[in-house]
């Protein structure tokens, strides 16, 4: 039975064409994977689903039945949830507050919310407790709420646009346990990813998308021809990394760096970690979630004080106080959320990525404007990032032009080492091969990169050596060539002395 029919839907932004006579439909208890690049109207597509769109052109059909769909209040009383890709969740509000909000009556049942939430969290393997301020969660683990909060309301039809973007293999299989539980009840579920590893274990089918037009769908996986469906050319390797790449002198030293966790938590973000990393050489880090990844990056950018231990850059000592003085001895930090900790969204290309460099264009105390200009021009043309100019607002780019925004900010500073936390999340495949090139490009010009990414594929394919993170600890480190997914997983989940192969 078809549970949801959209047919001639049509959408237009100012100056732009967003949707043109897309239609798609699902079967009760079918997976539909919605693929296509940033900026292909995937979520423009499902925000008009899920209400957050009033104006569209077309007809929503809901169990056979046209639906009136003008608003989120409308799509829930549909049956219709979705997990935004932009987690929608209040930072000041307990855990339990942000998946009941909007549906509280005169008096709040807080024990009864409380015990649901704790059952909700429970069945995604998510250890909080419901009174956990979601500003004290990591993102990944916020993801993870937004999909109880999903699960807590009678769905019929669930949106899940990048669910497991900021997650490890782990929980992305718990995900998929809870999809496959949801389908087996009957429930319509809509499946955006970039990840086209996922598609083959959990989609029945896949609609591509590509410049606002449904280009066709496939249910079977071949990687290749969705890849071309997507960007309408066949795409050359993903991971252009060349074996044998030569590493240079030792840049940066980390000994026995321990780090605490946060405020109240009783637990320690890392505990005596030890690593090196050399210029020309890049280096993975991997590691479930709260395993300490994050924190080991921000951490030798000078966001946490560490408890112990010492850190040399260049052969130097080196105790970053704050990012500031980190930047100013060469380091720069991709953050693991670009719109959270990367990025001003209301301002300009030009702006965002000027900032960290300002002195740079300094003339007799004032920027010069004409030197800032071209030098922004010139690393947003070399970084291809598609925009009208760099006076565009970065909240109105894709999510992959905006990660080449802040690959742009911290190119501007010629920092020599670069740390990157989930340099690819949520961004389309052509994106992703684009800064993978940079990446690439970047070691082999001299600068040191350390990468934190739950995707294993990525950090094989890409690395010249592999630590593994369990509970704050480094519990192997693998070179290249010589490290599997399961090697990884287990030293992932393993409580163990140091691997080195």
């Amino acid at each position: 039975m078809t549970v949801l029919a959209m047919r001639g839907i049509g959408k237009s932004f100012p100056g732009v064409r967003a949707l043109d006579e897309v239609s798609l439909t699902v079967a009760e208890g079918e997976v539909v994977a919605l693929l296509g690049e940033n900026g292909a109207g995937k979520s423009t597509l499902m925000n008009i689903l899920a209400g957050v769109f009033k104006d569209y052109e077309g007809e929503i059909e809901i169990g056979g039945r046209p639906a009136s769909i003008h608003s989120p209040k409308d799509a829930r009383r549909h049956g219709i949830a979705m997990i935004h890709q932009e987690l929608n969740l209040v930072p000041e509000l307990s855990v339990a507050d942000n998946i009941f909000l909007g549906r509280e009556r005169a008096l709040l049942d807080r024990k009864a919310m409380e015990s649901r939430t704790a059952e909700l969290l429970r069945g995604l393997g998510l250890d909080l407790s419901p009174r956990t301020l979601v500003k004290q969660c990591k993102i990944a683990e916020r993801q993870l709420i937004e999909v109880a909060k999903a699960l807590s309301q009678n769905v019929r039809v669930l949106v899940m646009d990048e669910p497991t973007s900021a997650l490890a293999d782990a929980e992305v299989q718990r995900l998929y346990a809870v999809i496959r539980d949801l389908t087996g009840r009957g429930v319509a579920v809509i499946y955006i990813s970039h990840r086209l590893e996922e598609l083959a274990e959990i989609a029945d089918r896949v609609v591509v998308l590509r410049d606002g037009r449904y280009i066709g769908e496939r249910s079977g996986i071949d990687r290749d021809e969705l890849i071309q469906m997507m960007v309408g050319r066949p795409l050359g390797e993903l991971f252009p990394r060349p074996d044998g790449a030569s590493a240079g002198a030792e840049l940066l030293r980390v000994e026995r760096l321990s780090v605490p966790g946060e405020p109240g938590s009783g637990r320690t973000a890392l505990r005596e970690v030890s690593l090196s990393v050399r210029a020309g050489e890049i280096v993975g880090v991997a590691g479930l979630m709260g395993a300490g990844r994050s924190e080991l990056l921000e951490s030798i950018f000078g966001v946490h004080r560490p408890a112990a231990g010492s850190m040399t850059l260049g052969g130097r000592p080196y105790r970053p106080k704050s990012p500031g003085r980190a930047i100013r001895r060469g380091v720069a930090l991709v953050a693991e959320d670009r719109k959270a900790q990367s990025l001003v969204l209301g301002n300009t290309i030009a702006f965002n990525a000027s900032l960290p460099s300002l002195k740079r264009f300094l003339r007799f105390g004032t920027v010069d404007a004409r030197r800032e200009r071209a030098a922004v021009e010139r690393q947003v043309r070399e970084l291809r990032v598609k925009a009208p100019g760099i006076r565009f607002t970065v909240g109105n780019l894709s999510g992959g032009n905006q990660q080449k925004v802040v690959l742009a900010k911290w190119l501007l500073t010629a920092p020599s080492l670069i740390l990157m936390d989930e340099p690819t999340r949520g961004i389309d495949v052509g994106a992703k091969a684009e800064i993978h090139a940079l990446m690439s490009e970047l070691a082999a010009s001299g600068k040191a990169v350390l990468v934190a990414s739950s995707e294993l594929p990525e950090l094989l394919a890409m690395c010249d050596r592999i630590l593994v993170l369990c509970e704050g600890r480094i519990t192997a480190e693998f070179r290249r060539g010589q490290a599997t997914q399961e090697a990884i997983l287990e030293a992932a989940m393993a409580r163990q002395e140091v691997l080195t192969l």
